[in-house]
């Protein structure tokens, strides 16, 4: 009698945990989705509806998406130096923590232990700040500053800790037996990295990819301090300064610009989301 009595307080409980689970789950779908759904309609609102408190359009009017697109000038260019910036700090971060990781793992490195903890021990300091001052310097003596290349260099070199310690933690995972096999064989370190290892790092490389997309897309403080020219600047940079309600940058237009800078994210985070928690889940993010 008491063994039944308790399994049936049990079975009461546990209905109650997932419902609040659930329903604190879903309060933060909420919170996240309800200021990008305020954005998505202001940005299909006419200019005199804008500035009134309805949250849903009367009449939806998509013309503010032409027109920044067309009428704000250095728009365009903005966005391609966001995307070129983004893919080649992607790529060249992600290929240099590729043979990082595997040098980590696969090659004897003397004080290879020592490199891992000064490795770990640089994400316990902002290093983005400390290392302002000395990048603006190193930036200017280099004559880089207020150019679209030059904010890749300090990007590659921040990102770069945790991409190697995340490939590290994958190279990890792999089989041993399959470098050995290969030396085996023949194959030596690049012939094993490139055709033994790399087909199995798929979804490493894709976690790798999509922390330092993250990171880079959206990053403002380097991009505001080595550039001055609203031409060689980041889309970042250029919505932190439209914020005057009127003319080009009106609300909608804004809200418009918004929408066309966190579309991109959407849309790959979308296309490659389960090769990205499976990467985790291998544990891409055990340091």
């Amino acid at each position: 009698m008491m063994a039944a009595t308790i399994q049936y307080h049990h079975r009461r409980r546990l209905p109650i945990g997932r419902i609040a689970k659930h329903a604190v789950i879903n309060l933060g779908v909420v919170i996240v989705l309800l200021p990008l759904v305020w954005v998505l309609l202001l940005s299909v609102k006419s200019l005199p509806e804008s500035y009134t408190t309805n949250f849903w359009p009367r009449q939806f009017d998509f013309s503010h998406y032409g027109f920044v697109l067309t009428r704000i000038q250095t728009l365009p260019q903005n966005m391609f130096n966001s995307i070129f910036v983004t893919l080649a700090t992607v790529a060249i971060t992600t290929f240099c923590a590729i043979l990082g990781g595997y040098a980590l793992v696969h090659v004897k490195l003397p004080g290879r232990m020592l490199l891992i903890w000064l490795l770990i021990a640089s994400l316990f300091f902002p290093t983005r700040l400390l290392s302002l001052i000395s990048i603006y310097e190193i930036q200017r003596q280099l004559g880089l500053l207020n150019t679209v290349v030059g904010l890749i260099f300090p990007y590659v070199t921040l990102n770069l800790a945790v991409s190697v310690l995340i490939m590290r933690s994958i190279f990890e995972q792999l089989p041993h037996e399959l470098v050995e096999a290969s030396r085996i064989d023949g194959c030596g370190p690049w012939r094993t990295l490139l055709l033994v290892l790399l087909p199995l790092l798929l979804n490493g490389i894709v976690v790798v990819s999509m922390v330092n997309f993250v990171g880079v897309w959206g990053e403002y403080l380097l991009a505001v301090t080595l550039t001055n020219d609203q031409a060689t600047r980041t889309l970042p940079v250029v919505l932190a300064s439209a914020h005057s309600g009127m003319g080009q940058w009106a609300y909608p237009r804004i809200a418009a610009v918004y929408v066309i800078a966190v579309t991109p994210g959407i849309i790959i985070f979308a296309l490659f989301q389960r090769l990205y928690f499976k990467g985790l889940t291998e544990g891409a993010i055990k340091l």
